[in-house]
């Protein structure tokens, strides 16, 4: 397949080495049937910087490819896929970034988002400690509508309603100059569902192309499923979270209920289950991630996942302490923290790990496509 790149692509080295190691994948076809990468790249016998692009979104970085590869490093090959297209797939996001000049963000971005985060978290804390008397802020508040005796809800609401709005015109900026460069095209109804299920059961951690196999290797050759489980429990974390939040929104515009409502209420039993599941999730990123061998690991980005995954684990963390500590003069300070970091982290999506899952998506919605095009 021949791409047509409508938005410009810079030849960079990482997307000439990620075509080098394709070239030498191509021939040998040893791991065709580990991950999506691999089909894919079967389908092309010259590699565009949109290919390039495209293919390293379509890896899930397992490394299973590395530890089988006979071509590894010390081989003169020096063949070290993993580690390659995490590379490029770095550098991709940079160049689809919007706007512009806000896509240095990934170049430093462990810094970065530490610091937004930080700063974000300041602010918050500062304009309520200004805004309200400190007996309110340090204050016991009761029942519904105890929150906004600290924040009112229109400036609670609000924030995050621009900082949301900014992002997610971000991301779909994003996403279609990430498809326009890759050539992508629409693979219809069925295609969408094959992309869907692929996200769903992440099937491309499972080992080999179908999911059934042994899981993600770790430094000692082992193979394990802790990875895609981690990824299981943090993905559906975050969105009972994002249900909590769309429930706790109908009750307050819809029934005129004002937060915080009753422990075993809808929105409280989905944030408490999501928040469980996002701390864990990412607890155990955190450990895949170490545990993974080091020479697959690309070091321009490592800053950046370990961030995200810090960032996501206190945000539910956060949360969670708000729930237990909302009925006492503590209240006024957790809910501080816990809305300054969720304003730093919706503030830094676009530009952090989390544009994976865009062009991840995005990447297995085009190889699906591709499957049912291909004779």
């Amino acid at each position: 397949m021949t791409n047509i790149n409508l938005f410009e692509l810079a030849t960079t080295p990482v997307h000439e080495e990620t075509a080098r190691l394709m070239q030498i994948c191509n021939a040998c076809r040893y791991c065709e049937g580990f991950c999506a990468v691999f089909p894919a790249m079967e389908r092309r016998r010259l590699f565009t910087e949109g290919d390039t692009a495209y293919l390293a979104n379509l890896c899930h970085h397992c490394g299973a490819c590395y530890h089988a590869c006979q071509y590894s490093p010390p081989h003169e090959f020096a063949v070290n896929v993993p580690q390659v297209l995490a590379d490029r797939r770095a550098e991709s996001w940079e160049a689809f970034a919007w706007p512009g000049p806000l896509a240095g963000l990934f170049v430093r971005n462990g810094l970065m988002v530490s610091i937004l985060a930080s700063l974000s978290l300041a602010l918050a804390v500062g304009l309520m400690l200004a805004m309200i008397a400190p007996e309110l802020f340090w204050g016991v508040h009761l029942g519904e509508g105890a929150f906004y005796v600290i924040m009112p809800h229109t400036v609670m609401a609000g924030i995050p309603m621009v900082i949301c709005s900014f992002a997610l015109l971000a991301f779909a900026v994003g996403a279609r100059r990430y498809w326009r460069a890759t050539g992508a095209r629409w693979g219809g109804l069925p295609a969408l569902v094959d992309a869907m299920q692929a996200s769903a059961d992440m099937r491309n951690l499972g080992g080999d192309h179908d999911g059934k196999g042994g899981g993600c290797p770790g430094a000692d050759d082992r193979t394990s499923m802790a990875r895609r489980y981690y990824h299981h429990l943090t993905f559906y974390g975050f969105m009972l979270c994002f249900a909590s939040t769309s429930t706790a929104t109908l009750y307050h515009y819809l029934l005129g209920r004002e937060a915080p409502y009753g422990y075993f209420e809808l929105p409280v039993v989905l944030g408490t289950a999501g928040g469980v599941m996002l701390c864990w999730g990412t607890a155990g990123l955190w450990r895949e991630k170490r545990r993974m061998e080091p020479a697959v690991k690309s070091v321009a980005s490592l800053g950046m996942d370990y961030a995200f995954i810090w960032l996501l684990f206190w945000v539910s963390a956060t949360g969670l302490i708000l729930l237990v500590v909302r009925e006492t003069s503590f209240m006024g300070l957790a809910l501080a923290v816990h809305l300054g970091l969720v304003y730093g982290l919706f503030l830094v999506l676009p530009y952090s790990k989390f544009v994976h899952a865009i062009y991840r998506f995005a990447a297995l919605l085009a190889d699906a496509g591709e499957k049912r095009r291909t004779p």
